[in-house]
């Protein structure tokens, strides 16, 4: 059996993206995370002033207007929010 390693910084965001049913974060080697924005309802219900007020952080997401935190590696694994 095989261990897959993923390096800590292919796992930084370097950018947002919003389309009007999912959240887009693309990393830094390239890769492309798509979720369902349903599954964050804080971002679902914000407004689009609000969901451009992030900050990127070593492994995820913030955004402190919503009080939202999202970890890269919980949407690599499909977790939604829990709020």
């Amino acid at each position: 059996m095989t261990t897959l390693e993923i390096e800590v910084g292919d796992l930084q965001a370097t950018s947002v993206e919003f389309t009007t049913a999912d959240l887009i974060v693309t990393l830094a080697d390239g890769r492309k995370i798509v979720t369902p924005l349903k599954w964050y309802p804080r971002l679902l219900r914000a407004s689009a002033a609000d969901r451009a007020d992030y900050e990127i952080m070593p492994m995820g997401i913030h955004w402190p207007s919503v009080d939202e935190d999202l970890s890269i590696a919980g949407m690599l694994k499909g977790r939604p929010s829990s709020s």
